[in-house]
């Protein structure tokens, strides 16, 4: 399961090698200076939106690779088990506007996370 990870000044998503394949992404990172705020999210599945560029998708199941919406460009690693998960939004910095990645203790993530 990905994992994000915050060392020293930069925040990392780490992906596992089959959602490397799946979401067609390495791992990412991002300064942490540019994260605006880490969230929980109660139903990460349904917190994605957009046009599926690159990466795998079935709707309601997981979702993994680059979402294009109005908002910008969200990074998911979601699966539907867990349900929760956890949101990183940026202001600049980053490719991405916010990263969706699932989480067993969302809370935990964002509270190891320091935002």
């Amino acid at each position: 399961m990905a994992t994000l990870v915050r060392e020293g000044d930069t925040l990392w998503l780490k992906l596992s090698t089959a959602e490397k394949f799946e979401g067609v992404h390495g791992d990412l990172h991002a300064p942490v200076a540019s994260v605006v705020a880490a969230t929980t999210l109660d139903d990460a599945i349904h917190a994605v939106h957009g046009m599926k560029l690159p990466g795998s998708q079935l709707p309601g199941v997981f979702a993994m690779g680059t979402f294009l919406d109005s908002d910008g460009r969200t990074f998911a690693i979601v699966h539907h088990h867990p349900a929760g998960g956890v949101r990183v939004t940026f202001r600049g910095g980053s490719s991405y506007t916010q990263w969706i990645v699932s989480a067993d203790d969302p809370a935990a993530v964002v509270a190891s996370l320091g935002f």
